[in-house]
């Protein structure tokens, strides 16, 4: 990341944003943070801080979001230093985490724990942006630990796959990408050199709009098939034409409305539950009728359910839950 000078443009964070990441880094450390500490390492304060400089603005940003957070019912501490009562520049800031409890009447298992605990590393492996990273990185520099707990104390709230936050970012610069892109039954990913033109979310994934540089066409790729890195390229990126968005989701509603599957599942089994539920989904007796954007993503779910479920049609997609139910005996027996 480049050094951030007097005469540097900043991205602004949106104020949610900031106040997100101040609650964590205020929650996850014990002794508290100076001010000095959060406006040079914080989200949303660390790229408009310059170090030696004035930062008056800045600071009275902080002001005005301690209130929020005060507003918002989150108990902030304020820490003197011993001998230094009143003495701003000295003064820590912490969230207590036995101030800031569970609701009396919400309780989890052994195995809600557990899958809360697998759910938080998966969004923090995931979807932490690289500017969360950084200043997670610069915090535990400074001796504040961070633990798994809190990294992933609110996963809902930014669950992304890894290429969002750098095709979000290249879609605002006007700049060429370039990833590896695993496609459905193929055993290598293909290198795609694309102008990214937008991200939309459906069926609860996210997927990029973009123009295909090498083979000349619009494409559509879902996120969760980039694999490594997105590259930002020198090209200037094609614009995005009004309405693309929209377009976008109106083709993938298209597919997700002819994509359907039948299946036969176990009365009160898990996968009866939850295929019944499934938006668009409905039921003649025993036999349900399932709508996917992406087969392939389908056969991946219903192969998990095991003898729950007997996957009728189409041909296609038997064949694949069949394929992937071989792959697990031969290799496990």
């Amino acid at each position: 990341m480049a050094a951030v000078t007097a005469d540097t443009p900043a991205r602004r964070t949106p104020a949610e944003e900031r106040l997100f990441h101040l609650v964590l880094a205020l929650i996850a450390t014990d002794t508290g943070l100076t001010k000095s500490q959060i406006l040079s390492t914080v989200e949303g304060y660390a790229q408009r801080y310059v170090a030696g400089a004035d930062n008056a603005s800045l600071e009275r940003q902080f002001e005005r979001d301690k209130d929020d957070l005060r507003d918002l019912g989150i108990p902030l501490e304020t820490i003197d230093q011993l001998g230094a009562d009143g003495d701003t520049k000295l003064q820590r800031y912490r969230v207590s985490r036995d101030a800031y409890p569970m609701p009396d009447d919400v309780a989890f298992t052994a195995d809600e724990l557990a899958l809360l605990s697998l759910a938080g590393q998966v969004w923090r492996e995931g979807s932490l942006s690289d500017d969360s990273r950084r200043a997670l990185t610069k915090l535990r520099g400074l001796g504040v630990t961070i633990g798994d707990a809190v990294i992933g104390v609110a996963p809902t709230l930014r669950a992304l796959d890894r290429a969002h936050n750098p095709l979000t970012v290249a879609i605002s610069r006007g700049r060429q990408v370039e990833f590896s892109y695993l496609k459905p039954g193929d055993a290598r990913p293909e290198v795609r050199l694309v102008s990214p033109l937008a991200l939309v979310q459906h069926e609860g994934r996210w997927h990029l709009l973009a123009y295909d540089e090498v083979r000349d066409g619009e494409r559509t790729f879902l996120l969760q098939r980039i694999v490594g890195t997105v590259r930002q390229r020198a090209g200037t990126a094609r614009t995005a034409a009004p309405g693309d968005a929209e377009r976008a989701l109106a083709e993938l509603a298209e597919l997700w409305r002819h994509n359907v599957a039948t299946v036969r599942s176990q009365p009160g089994s898990e996968a009866d539950v939850v295929l019944r539920n499934r938006r668009g989904s409905h039921s003649e007796g025993e036999v349900l009728h399932v709508r996917s954007t992406d087969l392939t993503l389908l056969a991946d779910e219903l192969a998990g359910f095991g003898d729950e479920v007997q996957v009728l049609g189409p041909p296609a997609l038997v064949d694949a839950v069949v394929e992937r139910w071989e792959r697990v005996v031969a290799a496990h027996g």
